[in-house]
């Protein structure tokens, strides 16, 4: 059974064949037989939602949750982790609704491959990412809100006798740059110009570095990358507030032998609008298998001001890493926006032997607030 078939291929035409495994619930069930399906999670406090003893893989989560008291951000202040092989510092760390998909607190009726939510208005969570473990598995949810919150779960997992070395572990790892207005290079604020002015203007300024780009993900080991969920708020109007110049730069392995990294690197994209697999400034919400942009704030006045949240999955195209992987996106062109981005990747990797950066204070993920156009 520890074989490299033993998670399946998760298509319909494997559906016949017959694999070697058990299948087993975590789940928030009223153990009383009443109909309480749920596990209370008081403020302040973290909750264990189960462990799982052996060889296995967890094939989908599902997760509801809702304030006794209503509260803004609940989804930014409950946090979710996920050990895995008795290992000390959780692979999955990351606030609730950007781990399941959209960011900023908000929730999204949208559907990609492995991550949705579903009606009623995005309240259910869903998750599809395999997530195998050879000597154990455990969950737990912290609540860093005010009121105490009420949490439904599902974890469904298959149990095996042992997992194919070959299998990695999952990964999932939420940053934050809050960029102020200072930061950004002037531009200046009034009417859109032309094409050919940006062409000519701030456009033309070269970016032959990544040094200044927002990090998606920079690991070292092994493994694969396998995807993002980016949020960008457009929180300061200037004549080319357009994010989607920003050009993804993906470093791997060679690339970052030397210091600085080797320049180009080995994928360089043409800007982020087309890394996100949509084109032509994106002003609709859209979702698909393995890319979509869940929210679109903008308005006729100010076409790209407020809140953006996009994913793309390389569900197909994932990106293999032997001992480094550094994931970037330039902030608009060279940059040169002040904007305020927000993540979550997702990757596969053997042995982590660093725990992942640590997860700001609440005080630090919380959005922005809304801002009108001037």
């Amino acid at each position: 059974m520890s074989n490299a078939s033993s998670i399946g291929s998760g298509s319909l035409a494997d559906l016949a064949r017959l694999r070697d495994f058990e299948r087993h619930r975590l789940s928030s069930w009223d153990r009383t037989g009443a109909n309480r399906d749920f596990v209370l999670v008081p403020a302040g406090e973290r909750v264990s939602l189960g462990r799982i003893e052996g060889a296995g893989c967890v094939k989908h989560v599902w997760v509801t949750t809702a304030a006794i008291v209503p509260e803004a951000h609940e989804l930014c202040s409950l946090v979710l982790r996920m050990w895995w092989d008795g290992e000390t510092h959780p692979s999955v760390e990351a606030p609730l609704g950007d781990f399941f998909g959209v960011g900023f607190g908000l929730r999204r009726n949208f559907v990609s491959l492995p991550l949705q939510m579903s009606p009623e208005d995005g309240r259910g969570f869903n998750c599809w990412f395999p997530m195998p473990f050879a000597d154990g598995a455990r969950f737990e949810i912290e609540n860093q809100g005010a009121n105490a919150r009420i949490f439904y779960f599902y974890v469904d997992y298959e149990s095996y006798r042992s997992l194919d070395p070959a299998l990695a572990r999952f990964h999932a790892w939420w940053n934050r740059n809050p960029r102020t207005a200072g930061d950004a290079k002037g531009w200046g604020a009034g009417d859109y110009a032309t094409i050919q002015k940006r062409l000519a203007g701030p456009w033309a300024e070269p970016n032959l570095g990544a040094e200044k780009n927002y990090v998606l993900l920079d690991v070292r080991g092994r493994g694969q990358y396998v995807g993002c969920v980016l949020n960008v708020d457009v929180f300061e109007r200037q004549l080319d507030d357009w994010y989607g110049e920003g050009d993804d730069m993906i470093f791997v392995d060679e690339d970052l032998d030397g210091d600085p990294p080797r320049w180009p690197p080995r994928l360089h994209g043409t800007g982020t609008e087309d890394y996100f697999n949509t084109a032509f400034c994106p002003t609709q919400e859209y979702c698909a298998p393995y890319h979509g942009l869940t929210v679109y704030s903008g308005t006729k006045e100010w076409p790209w001001g407020g809140k953006n949240s996009m994913y793309r999955f390389h569900v197909e195209d994932p990106i293999r890493f032997e001992r480094a992987i550094r994931v970037t996106i330039e902030t608009g062109h060279d940059n040169a926006l002040a904007n305020d981005y927000s993540s979550v990747a997702y990757w596969y990797q053997h042995a982590r032997s660093e725990p992942l950066p640590a997860l700001p204070p609440l005080e630090r993920r919380l959005p922005r607030p809304d801002r009108a156009a001037p």
